[in-house]
């Protein structure tokens, strides 16, 4: 039903993202997709590119009035620092071409993107593979968030841990965390104390030129029971969600509810028990994480997502040049040192266009009036 597609290169002129499916009549407009994208760039322990973008998406098509059309919805992001870089972004002009890039960044696509693809220059496979590209899902996870947001959907995130300090599973109730909380930590950590912490471990790794990951949590609040199927393995919103999140640049795992540590408990102890009380189910506990058989339960979705530090150090690790196969120092352009705070922004973007997805799919409607009465319809059906 919602179908989106990014295109552009890290230092090119421009990122687009075309999303096709949404229903006419939503309201939106470029102010409504700011504010995630300003915290895509924030966060303690990020590099000087982000002083460089201010990160802004126009809307070229789609929207008129200030209204979704039917039609698909385009999103351009200017790349700001490309006037820095067009020498390098240019193949061959007169007679000029640029050097290559042959060190290989361990860690990164650099050397199966090469061999894969047949490159020679690796700027060829790290200009797509950056993390840049993520702030077209930003942009487009705000359309998908003004969606979700026009029938009570919130979706949030924290950062749990950043490398060995971590606040754990129970260090913040995520029914009752406020984005206030959040947003009022430079690692957006609600906890006060892990947070000074964090920050002076981002400092200390960032001198020696290395880098940090960690852990963010997603939380979705107020998605109605019923999104997603158990009936086919393509269609559970979990395996979905997990890989939307896990397509996020440098993520290497996933957890909804309890997940790993809940996995050492007897059941008797991990089971959500099940309630009923003023006209509607419920359950006691959510360590589940919101999901079960691959169908939203009427719990608030909790992920957990675990992001390796980035491969791109200051002090670059030691590696081979894909040309000469003589042993280098990896490359070098420029670095974070800590994203995790960011990563959580990106998280709650994928999280909402997969939620999006989900929610058209079981509601339908060609306009946003025919969506409305089939939410509402089938939420009386399920009441009581």
């Amino acid at each position: 039903m919602l179908r989106w597609l990014t295109a552009g290169e890290s230092h090119g002129p421009q990122l687009t993202v075309v999303i096709e499916g949404l229903p006419a009549g939503l309201a939106i407009s470029e102010d409504d997709l700011r504010r995630d994208l300003a915290r895509r760039q924030g966060g303690h322990g990020r590099g000087g590119r982000q002083k460089i973008e201010t990160d802004f998406a126009r809307i070229v098509s789609g929207v008129r009035g200030g209204f979704t059309i039917g039609s698909p919805v385009t999103l351009v992001l200017e790349n700001k620092d490309h006037v820095n870089w067009t020498a390098e972004m240019t193949a061959s002009t007169e007679g000029f071409a640029p050097k290559p890039v042959t060190r290989l960044r361990p860690g990164h696509a650099d050397l199966a993107g090469a061999l894969k693809y047949g490159h020679t220059d690796v700027r060829n496979v790290l200009e797509r593979s950056s993390a840049r590209e993520t702030a077209t899902r930003v942009a487009a996870g705000g359309v998908a968030r003004k969606l979700l947001g026009h029938f009570g959907v919130e979706i949030l995130s924290f950062t749990q841990s950043i490398g060995r300090t971590d606040i754990g599973f129970d260090g913040v109730d995520p029914d009752t965390v406020t984005v206030e909380d959040i947003e009022a930590s430079p690692v957006r950590c609600p906890d006060p104390e892990a947070s000074r912490r964090m920050v002076a471990d981002i400092d200390e790794v960032g001198e020696r030129g290395d880098t940090l990951g960690g852990t963010f949590r997603i939380i979705a609040r107020g998605v109605p029971l019923g999104l997603g199927s158990y009936v086919h393995w393509d269609r559970k919103l979990d395996g979905r969600l997990a890989q939307a999140v896990l397509s996020i640049n440098a993520i290497k795992g996933v957890e909804f509810g309890a997940g790993f540590e809940g996995s050492a408990r007897p059941g008797s102890e991990f089971h959500d028990q099940i309630d009923y009380e003023g006209g509607k189910f419920r359950h006691l506990t959510n360590r589940a994480g919101g999901l079960t058989g691959g169908v939203t339960n009427g719990e608030p979705i909790d992920l957990r997502v675990a992001i390796k530090p980035i491969s791109t150090m200051k002090k670059p690790m030691q590696s081979i040049d894909l040309k000469t196969k003589e042993k280098v120092e990896a490359h070098y352009e420029r670095s974070d040192v800590c994203v995790v705070p960011a990563a959580g922004v990106i998280g709650e973007a994928v999280v909402a266009l997969t939620l999006a997805d989900a929610f058209l799919e079981k509601f339908g409607g060609d306009s946003m009036a025919e969506l409305e009465r089939n939410y509402r319809s089938y939420m009386e059906s399920i009441a009581g």
